[in-house]
């Protein structure tokens, strides 16, 4: 095996359970996160030469991954329009005490459009600096800014409705939840998140 190829196995190794759990979050879909994650990796394989030579692989990956998932919630909501036309949709309900704060955040963050939704999700479920979170998603560091901030706000009038405190974004009760979906055990695929202690 030659020197690129192993270097690229090794970028597989160490980052395809991330860019899973960040298409999970961005998706809601595991089958379709693990899906997505490795259609972003085959994307990184077909220019590892360059960016190994001066780019950075994993802003390139998790770009991709980002812009495949917009592709494919946009996809997604044209057919649940068809769908809707036809039958009424009833989620499946989930009592279990123990996932219950789990599926009121992913609830939470599917209801956000994509691009907060994103920003929301690298800066506080990957802990990404602003500058790692425009650079993955292809905007400016204000856009990034702005939209984790709208999203943050959203996510606590989603999950704590009437809630007037302002608290510092990284104590936001709802960045809380969002990081407690962080973890995930390593190169699982279908990757689903931890439960919040």
């Amino acid at each position: 095996m030659d020197a690129p190829t192993e270097e690229f196995h090794a970028f597989f190794g160490r980052h395809y359970a991330d860019l899973s759990r960040l298409a999970y979050l961005l998706l809601g879909d595991a089958e379709g996160a693990d899906d997505l994650a490795a259609d972003a990796l085959v994307a990184v394989w077909r220019r590892w030469d360059r960016l190994r030579a001066g780019g950075d692989p994993l802003a390139y990956a998790r770009a991709a991954v980002a812009g495949m998932a917009r592709v494919r919630t946009r996809s997604l909501m044209r057919e649940r329009r068809r769908i809707a036309l036809f039958w009424s949709h009833r989620p499946d309900r989930v009592d279990d005490p123990d996932v219950s704060a789990v599926l009121d955040v992913r609830d939470a963050l599917a209801r956000l459009p994509l691009r907060k939704r994103a920003c929301v999700v690298l800066r506080h479920a990957f802990d990404l600096s602003e500058k790692e979170t425009a650079r993955a998603l292809g905007v400016s560091v204000g856009t990034v800014k702005s939209q984790t901030s709208r999203g943050v706000a959203e996510l606590e009038r989603l999950l704590a409705p009437g809630r007037r405190s302002r608290p510092h974004p990284y104590e936001h009760p709802a960045c809380r939840a969002v990081r407690a979906l962080r973890t995930g055990p390593a190169g699982h695929s279908g990757w689903r998140p931890a439960t919040p202690t």
